[in-house]
């Protein structure tokens, strides 16, 4: 890929960002999206509590500052990290989103929980080969270095980037920029 070509790709990814940020201000002429706000751009219907608890844990993930908001910097780093971020950052996102507890380490239970609510919402009418449990298991097996049960970040890191698969568990990313797309830009009204 030639340097013409990137150039074009970032010039894209910024007027996305900047309609984002318009859309925004728009939307939330408070300077504060909250998540009931959240929830309602993204589509997700209060019937589906898989949506529901995994929007949550996304929305907390970027509420930096802990006051159940996201101010514009807060929203504007969000979409930075999706839209634009670099592998590693997306992997340390990724880990803030397993680790519900905030302690900086990965038990079971909190990777069990995430795999579960994604399960849910990716194999409705699909067949899937693993069970959340089983692809718990899996995950601690390829990169719980020290057999302790519980993955530190570097350890998290270390594991998705050996391994497709679990770099693609990890990772939790999901064509962002068509989820983007679809559920801020083209429900937003003009």
């Amino acid at each position: 890929m030639g340097q013409g070509e990137s150039a074009e790709n970032e010039e894209v990814s910024l007027a996305l960002i900047q309609e984002l940020c318009t859309t925004f201000m728009r939307e939330c002429p408070s300077g504060a999206l909250y998540l009931h706000e959240f929830k309602r751009i993204f589509g997700v219907q209060s019937t589906s509590e898989e949506e529901s608890i995994y929007i949550e844990t996304i929305f907390h993930s970027f509420d930096t500052n802990r006051d159940n908001k996201l101010d514009f910097m807060e929203y504007v780093s969000a979409l930075h990290l999706v839209l634009r971020g670099k592998l590693e950052d997306r992997l340390k996102w990724s880990f803030k989103m397993y680790d519900t507890d905030g302690n900086g380490r990965l038990d079971r239970r909190e990777v069990r929980r995430l795999l579960r609510l994604i399960y849910k919402m990716k194999t409705k009418g699909t067949d899937m080969e693993m069970t959340p449990a089983e692809m718990c298991d899996r995950i601690f097996e390829l990169a719980d270095q020290n057999h302790d049960d519980q993955l530190t970040l570097q350890e998290f890191m270390d594991g998705a980037q050996k391994d497709p698969w679990l770099m693609d568990m990890l990772k939790l990313d999901f064509n962002a920029v068509g989820w983007v797309n679809q559920n801020w830009v083209t429900k937003s009204p003009s």
